[in-house]
């Protein structure tokens, strides 16, 4: 009898493996569509996007609300994720903390495009403002500590004040004729020690 259920058990975790990896896949197409046609976009069009049926998101997401919100936390805690495993594999911290920077202006995108409902009065959204930063704060302290720890920056930037000032900077991403990116990279080659 023990040896049935250690192979149901073993069974399992690939399914929850396979239904997270389909969650996330479902979350990034949302993310994709809502960036170039809005947090108010059809359903069809994310299921399109997904490759999954309509019924497929409204069993996960049964509101937009629900989905927004996990559309944002995911791609918070992909930012997160991200930025030991840049630290780890770049040739030095500073192109680490490019690359997240990078990560950073993609979310930022996407999260303006979230930014009026984000806003609205439903009890979920409440608290994901607190949620990015308390995730993401730490992770860009800890990339700028690596980078002036290495003598590649100066070590007086903060980074909340480095997160609002890109942040500002992605406000206009929407307006073809402006180049976020393009301003963003400014300010981070800004950051560099004079040699």
């Amino acid at each position: 009898m023990r040896g049935s259920g250690e192979c149901a058990g073993r069974a399992a975790q690939p399914k929850r493996a396979d239904a997270r990896r389909n969650r996330e896949a479902l979350l990034d197409a949302a993310a994709a569509v809502f960036v170039r046609a809005g947090v108010e976009a059809p359903v069809r069009d994310i299921a399109a996007e997904a490759g999954v049926g309509v019924g497929t998101i409204y069993r996960h997401f049964p509101k937009r609300a629900d989905l927004i919100i996990a559309v944002f936390r995911h791609q918070v805690e992909a930012c997160a994720e991200a930025a030991p495993a840049l630290l780890a594999a770049g040739p030095t911290p500073y192109a680490a903390l490019g690359e997240w920077i990078d990560l950073f202006v993609d979310f930022l995108v996407t999260k303006h495009g979230l930014a009026a409902v984000l806003q609205s009065d439903h009890a979920g959204f409440g608290t994901l403002h607190d949620y990015f930063l308390d995730r993401l704060v730490p992770v860009c302290t800890e990339l700028l500590d690596a980078a002036a720890a290495a003598g590649e920056i100066r070590s007086d930037v903060k980074a909340l004040d480095l997160m609002r000032g890109v942040g500002n900077l992605c406000v206009g991403a929407d307006d073809p004729r402006y180049d976020a990116r393009r301003m963003v990279e400014l300010l981070i080659a800004g950051l560099r020690r004079p040699r």
